[in-house]
């Protein structure tokens, strides 16, 4: 989803995904953190990590991606 939605060099400069999984979607989370750590830390990625928010019910969503601007924080 990343390298469909962000411009490549903005893939360079992610610094975190965010995902809301629910206790009943079927993941293991510990596995999905797992997985998107090794594949958010090798490129096109620079490194960046999974924000995952449990939730009841059967959600599994990415919320947000987060991108390194340069700009000091607001």
């Amino acid at each position: 989803m990343a390298e469909e939605r962000l411009d490549p060099e903005a893939l360079s400069r992610l610094v975190s995904v965010g995902l809301e999984v629910g206790d009943e979607s079927g993941l293991e989370v510990a596995n999905l953190d797992f997985c998107l750590t090794a594949l958010l830390g090798s490129p096109p990625f620079a490194g960046a990590v999974p924000v995952i928010t449990r939730l009841h019910g059967d959600a599994l969503r990415v919320t947000y991606f987060e991108v390194e601007d340069g700009r000091p924080e607001d």
